[in-house]
C-alpha cells in the first residue's frame, strides 16, 4: 500500500500530530522559562547561601560553578536521554526529560548550600539538554517532512517565548514577594511537571520508531555505530559546525552583556538604571531573534537547510564583526548591532528539524543529542579558553574574536550533510 499523502494545509493535520507538536512546543517553552530563571536570581540567591557581603569574590567564583555545571549538564543530557530515547521511545523519553528538569528546579527552592543548588541545576540540565533531541526527533517522525523548516522556527520561538516569560514573570514577583526571597522563584519550574502526565496520556510513539523496533527485533544499534560506516562521516561534519557555532554563540551571550553593562558604568549611568537598561536590550535581542527564526526557516525552505545555515553563519559571523570591530556606544550596540546578532541566532532553530533525519531511526536522538551536545561542552571550555587569551576588562576584543569561531563555522558549514528538504 503507497504512503498516504503528506498533508499540505493545516487542517489537515491529524490530531495525533497536533498532539506530538504541542507536546514538543510546551517542552521547548518550558525549557526556556527553566534555562534563564537561575540567571535572574543567581546573585541575590547564592549571596544568601554563602551568608557573606556581595564584594565577596567567592559569590561570583560559585555562582560560575553553579552555571558550568548546568552547561555540562546540559550536554550530558543531551547524550544520555538521546541514548534512551531511541531505546525506550520518544513520547516516555520526553516525559522523563521533563518531570527531571521540573522536579530539579523546583529542589532548587529548598538549597541550604551553593553545592545543593550546583547539584539541583546539574540534575536539571540533564533533562533540559535530553529534551531537545528527543522532542526534535518526535516531531520530525510524525509531521510531514516539508514542513520541518517552519517547525524548527515554531520550536525555537517557544525557547525565547520562554525567555520572555520568566524575565517577565520574575519581574512582577520581585514587586509582589517580600525581600530575600528569590529562591522561591524556582518553584514556579514545578509547573511542567503537570505536562508529563498529558504526554503519556494522549502522545504515543512515532510509528516508524516502532517499526524500526520489530525489525531490529529491540536490539538497538550502539553508541559505537555513530562512528562507524557512513553514519561517522555525518557525526564528524555535523559535530564540528556544532561546536564552532554553539562556542561563538554562548561566548557572545556571555560576554556581549558584560560589555554593554561596563559602557552604561563608564558613562555614569545611575547603578539603579544600569540593570533595567541592560534587560531592555536583552528583551529586544530575544524578541528580534524571534522574527530571525522565522526568516531562517523561509531561507531553508528556499535554498535547502545545508545552504541556509552556511549563509546565517556568514551574517552571524558579520554582524558580530561588525559590532566589536570598532569601539561602539551603549546606545549603538543595544538598539542595533546585539539585535542583529540575535537576529541571525535564528540559524540555531533549523538545527532543530534538520539534524534527527540525518541518522538512522534507532540512533537519531542518539546521534542528534550527541552532536549538538557536544557544541556545548566546547562552548563550556572556549569561555574559559576565550578568558584567559582575551585582554582583562577589555570584552570588547573578546567578542571580537569570538566572532572567528562563527567564520569557521560558516566555512565548515560547506561540508554539512544535505538532508531531504535541501534544494
Amino acid at each position: 500500500m503507497p504512503p498516504a499523502p503528506e498533508a499540505t494545509h493545516l487542517r489537515e493535520i491529524t490530531p495525533l500530530q497536533w498532539k506530538s507538536g504541542i507536546a514538543a512546543w510546551l517542552g521547548w517553552f518550558f525549557d526556556g522559562l527553566e534555562l534563564h530563571l537561575y540567571t535572574l536570581v543567581a546573585a541575590p540567591l547564592v549571596l544568601q547561601l554563602l551568608a557573606t557581603s556581595a564584594d565577596d569574590p567567592q559569590v561570583k567564583e560559585k555562582s560560575a560553578y553553579i552555571q558550568a555545571s548546568f552547561l555540562v549538564g546540559w550536554a550530558l543530557g543531551g547524550a544520555f536521554f538521546g541514548r534512551l530515547g531511541d531505546k525506550l521511545g520518544r513520547s516516555r523519553t520526553l516525559a522523563l526529560t521533563v518531570l527531571t528538569y521540573a522536579a530539579c528546579t523546583g529542589l532548587c527552592a529548598f538549597s541550604q548550600t551553593w553545592w545543593q543548588l550546583m547539584i539541583f541545576r546539574f540534575v536539571a540540565a540533564l533533562g533540559i539538554g535530553g529534551e531537545w533531541a528527543v522532542g526534535a526527533s518526535l516531531l520530525a517522525e510524525t509531521w510531514p517532512r516539508a514542513w520541518r523548516p517552519w517547525i524548527a522556527a515554531v520550536l525555537q520561538s517557544g525557547v525565547n517565548l520562554g525567555i520572555l516569560f520568566a524575565a517577565g514573570l520574575v519581574g512582577v514577583l520581585s514587586i509582589v514577594m517580600p525581600p530575600h526571597s528569590e529562591r522561591w522563584v524556582f518553584l514556579i519550574g514545578v509547573l511542567p511537571a503537570l505536562l508529563v502526565y498529558w504526554i503519556r496520556r494522549h502522545v504515543p510513539e512515532p510509528e516508524v520508531w516502532q517499526q524500526a523496533e520489530e525489525q531490529v527485533h529491540h536490539r538497538n544499534p550502539g553508541v559505537r555505530e555513530l562512528f562507524r560506516g557512513a553514519t561517522a562521516s555525518i557525526t564528524w561534519r555535523t559535530m564540528i559546525v556544532c561546536a564552532l557555532s554553539l562556542s561563538a554563540w554562548w561566548l557572545f551571550i556571555f560576554w556581549q552583556a558584560q560589555h554593554v553593562r561596563k559602557l552604561l558604568v563608564v558613562a555614569g549611568t545611575p547603578a539603579d538604571e544600569i540593570t533595567t537598561q541592560v534587560s531592555e536590550a536583552f528583551f529586544v535581542m530575544i524578541a528580534v531573534s524571534i522574527i530571525g527564526n522565522y526568516f531562517a526557516g523561509w531561507l531553508a525552505k528556499l535554498l535547502g537547510n545545508r545552504r541556509a545555515i552556511m549563509l546565517m553563519f556568514w551574517a552571524l559571523f558579520g554582524s558580530m564583526a561588525g559590532a566589536f570591530i570598532v569601539p561602539r556606544g551603549f546606545g549603538e550596540l543595544a538598539w542595533f548591532w546585539v539585535p542583529l546578532v540575535g537576529f541571525f541566532s535564528g540559524v540555531f532553530g533549523l538545527f532543530t528539524m534538520y539534524m534527527p533525519p540525518l541518522f538512522p531511526v534507532l540512533l537519531r536522538t542518539t546521534g542528534a543529542g550527541f552532536c549538538y551536545n557536544i557544541g556545548r561542552l566546547a562552548a563550556a571550555l572556549a569561555s574559559v579558553i576565550f578568558g584567559w587569551l582575551a585582554p582583562v576588562g577589555d570584552f570588547r576584543i573578546a567578542l571580537l574574536y569570538s566572532s572567528l569561531l562563527a567564520l569557521a563555522a560558516a566555512v565548515w558549514a560547506w561540508w554539512l550533510p544535505a538532508d531531504a528538504t535541501d534544494a
